[in-house]
């Protein structure tokens, strides 16, 4: 199991725009559509098991959160030619076994994980109400096979913080997972 962190893109960067076919409804989803509102950024896959480790969390997040104005789009990357359980059909069936409110979406041709700096699954990304990056890095310290529990403290704690009109700490641990599969 490949161990790849995250880039740690530069705080304060804008939001990239991007439209994506979302995998659950079968509409679109665009960097617009989160106007005025913080929003976290996943991307993650379905076979990674660095996200299948987490993803209950995912949805914690989003219960814990979603009333409070935080957006969530999850992205997925992956060469699905190369990785077909991180297609279309696969992805929408893991979002609803796991009954995730939130779109996955599908960035079939890489654009959008390049324009993000995105490096691994999971990778998150947390933008305030001006779609400033105020927290890259890990959800939090757990791994497979680390015996670390899934909180979700770091990402739980900037997230709090975005909520509250502060900002998050700029110490930032890294994500830690598979690599994006890019395609060749």
């Amino acid at each position: 199991m490949a161990r790849t962190p995250s880039t740690m893109a530069p705080l304060g960067r804008p939001m990239p725009a991007f439209t994506l076919p979302d995998t659950v409804t079968g509409g679109t989803v665009s960097s617009a559509d989160f106007a005025g509102a913080p929003v976290l950024v996943m991307f993650i896959c379905n076979h990674c098991p660095f996200v299948v480790h987490v993803q209950d969390a995912f949805g914690a997040l989003e219960r814990e959160f979603a009333d409070q104005g935080l957006r969530i789009v999850a992205i997925s990357s992956n060469d699905v030619e190369a990785y077909p359980q991180d297609g279309p059909e696969p992805m929408k069936a893991l979002a609803t076994t796991l009954g995730w409110g939130f779109p996955y979406c599908l960035d079939e041709t890489q654009e959008v994980a390049r324009a993000f700096d995105a490096a691994c699954t999971p990778d998150f990304f947390l933008y305030d109400a001006e779609h400033r990056l105020v927290y890259r890095g890990q959800l939090d310290g757990s791994r497979p096979g680390n015996d670390v529990p899934v909180t979700g403290e770091d990402l739980r704690a900037a997230t709090r913080a975005v909520l509250a009109g502060q900002a998050p700490p700029a110490e930032q641990q890294p994500s830690l997972g598979c690599n994006i599969k890019w395609k060749r």
